[in-house]
This record gives C-alpha cells, structure tokens and sequence, in this order.
C-alpha cells in the first residue's frame, strides 16, 4: 500500500535531489522548468540536484542562453530551457497573460509604443537590466513607475518578445527572445500538451492531474487531453481518492541524502497544489499561508521551517520544528547546512529555535 510519505519519497528520486544530475542545464531541462522568483534561493534549487554543486553552473547556462530565466507557466519567472521555451509559451502564455494585462490597463493606450520601445533598444544593444530599460524609456517620454516597467517587461517575455539576456555582474538583464533563441522548437497545442504531461509526470510525480493544472495554468480538460496522449509512457496508482501518475518505474525504498534545506518555492513544495501535503504525513505543519521562505525537509518528510542568514563569513539557518526532532534527524539537517555552505563558500551554522531534541 503506498503511503503519502512512499509518495513525498518517490518525488525525491524524480526531481533529482535524491538522484542528482551532472549539472544546472541537465536539471532545467529534465523538470521542465523551476520556479525562479528568488534568483539567489533558486539558483540553489538547482545546484542541489547535481552531483556538483558549483555556483558558476547555472550563471554559465544563463549567460550561453542554453537556459533562459523568463515568466512562463505561472505569474512569475521561471527557469526553463531553451529548446522547451517556445512551445512552452505558447501553450501556457494565453491563459497567464490576462493576470498580467490587468494591471497594465493604464497603459493600454501607450503599450504598441511601449512594445516597439523595448524592442528598439534591446535590438540596439543587448544585455540591458530593467534600470538601464527605464532610463532608455525615459528618454523616448516613457515615465514608468518600477511596477509598471516590471509587468510591461512580464507582458513582452509571455509573448516571446523579450527573455533573459547575459547576466551583467550577477544582475538580470534582457535581450530578445529571437536573438536569445534563433531557431525556437515548435510543436501544435496536442503534441506540446502531451509533451507537457510527458516530462511533468515523469520529473514531478507521482503527481495529479490537479497538480498539472496547477503547475501550468491549464484547464484540467487540457491536462486529461496530455495525459491521454502520453498514455502509453505513464504508469498510475490510486491514493486517497485520486489518480497519481508517473513514469513507471518501482517505488523508491529509500532516499540519500536524507535532509534537504529548500525554499517554499522549490519544486517539491511549490511544484503541486492539490497533493502537496504528502510531505507532511504526520499533518503537523498549520496549512495557512507560509510563515518562512524555508523548509526543511527530513526523508521526504516537512520537520521545520527555516529562514537563511549570509554574512560575508558565514550562513546560518535558523530552524524552527514543527515537533521535536530526533538526534538523526539533527544530523541529516545539519549535513544539509554543511552542503549548503560548501556550495556557498562559507562556514554553515545551525540554530534551533523553540521546540528542539526529541
């Protein structure tokens, strides 16, 4: 009988942080795309699904353009590769973009303009952050407030018009998305929804047609339409009243390392809605909305929340239990601090708030 931890186990294994791949670009394309919101906290998401963490990796993917870091899916940004970026937007974009568009009705008499703005000046020099597109604008009679400059660029990246460019000291920037990606992948909507349901379940599962929808601001009719197309590559069992699917594969024993410290935006937590408690087995953690940017997870399992603190010499996570953590817990937690801080090039500490050893 699978169980919810069997389950929050078996995630481990198929999003990689218990069967890490060789580096950042592999990890990108094999989820399909990681949430991207904080570029420090998931840079990290990524480096720890490697064999070799390195900070360089990712930095070297984005800079090459072979990954991209651009909204799609949801509101937000996204890692996401470059042979996956424009079919990806263009089966996800139409239903993500009235969220956007919204918010820029003020503009919507000025957004052809604005629209042929950006692309001006990205087309006359690449690489630009968003302050460098603000004083350009400016100077073409463009006074945007730093939001509206945020949701117009959010706008122009959901319509294929403008991506990440090549990171300029460590700082965003932006280029154009046909200079970034020349020779985009092209699929029609069934064969892109089948690929979708394809490559979700199979680096995200075992996972609901729910958590899909979800993931990807799509209809569940159109997830049932993937599923059916990718039928013969799933496998599925059922739980708790629901269909979970995945790549057929046996469900893993156990998991290596056994203590993960995340993000709330991580994949594992973030990359579901309807199934996403089954990290916590033992319905210890309040489901209200999130009280730390951090978790930290032992065997699969949500035991504490935790926030990150970096100084110039060190980092120091302060975890906070959801009950008393046992002595191999402890360790698995601080072996994850110690992981953390070698991929950081600083000293890792660990501070137990409240709650404390079992």
């Amino acid at each position: 009988m699978t169980t919810d931890r069997d389950i929050a186990r078996w995630r481990l294994h198929s999003q990689l942080l218990a069967a890490p791949a060789d580096g950042a670009e592999q990890v990108v394309q094999s989820l399909a795309a990681v949430q991207a919101e904080n570029p420090s906290q998931s840079a990290w998401a990524v480096a720890t699904r490697t064999t070799s963490p390195r900070q360089g990796d990712l930095a070297d993917a984005i800079a090459s353009g072979r990954v991209l870091r651009t909204h799609v899916l949801r509101p937000t940004w996204h890692y996401v590769h470059a042979d996956d970026a424009h079919w990806l937007l263009e089966l996800t974009a139409p239903r993500v973009l009235p969220t956007v568009d919204q918010q820029l009705r003020p503009l919507a008499d000025r957004m052809t303009a604005l629209t042929d703005a950006v692309e001006t000046i990205l087309g006359e020099a690449s690489d630009r952050t968003r302050a460098d597109l603000a004083t350009a604008l400016a100077d073409r009679g463009f006074e945007l407030t730093g939001q509206q400059l945020m949701l117009l660029l959010a706008h122009l990246e959901l319509h294929g018009l403008v991506c990440s460019g090549v990171p300029r000291d460590g700082e965003h920037t932006y280029a154009l998305f046909a200079d970034r990606v020349p020779a985009p992948r092209r699929l029609d909507r069934d064969d892109a929804l089948t690929e979708l349901a394809r490559r979700y379940f199979t680096s995200h599962g075992p996972a609901t047609e729910r958590d899909l929808a979800y993931w990807a601001t799509l209809t569940v009719t159109g997830v049932r339409r993937g599923i059916a197309g990718a039928a013969d590559r799933l496998a599925s069992f059922e739980h708790d009243g629901r269909t979970f699917w995945h790549a057929p594969s046996d469900v893993p024993a156990s998991a290596s390392p056994a203590g993960h410290l995340l993000q709330v935006l991580d994949e594992m937590y973030r990359g579901y809605q309807d199934s996403r408690w089954v990290i916590d087995g033992e319905s210890m953690v309040p489901r209200a909305r999130e009280s730390a940017i951090g978790m930290a997870l032992v065997d699969a399992q949500l035991v504490a929340a935790m926030r990150r603190t970096v100084n110039a010499k060190s980092v120091t996570f302060s975890v906070r239990p959801h009950r008393a953590l046992h002595a191999r817990e402890l360790e698995a937690i601080r072996d994850a601090a110690a992981r953390y801080g070698e991929y950081l090039g600083l000293e890792a500490r660990v501070e137990l708030d409240a709650v404390g050893r079992a």
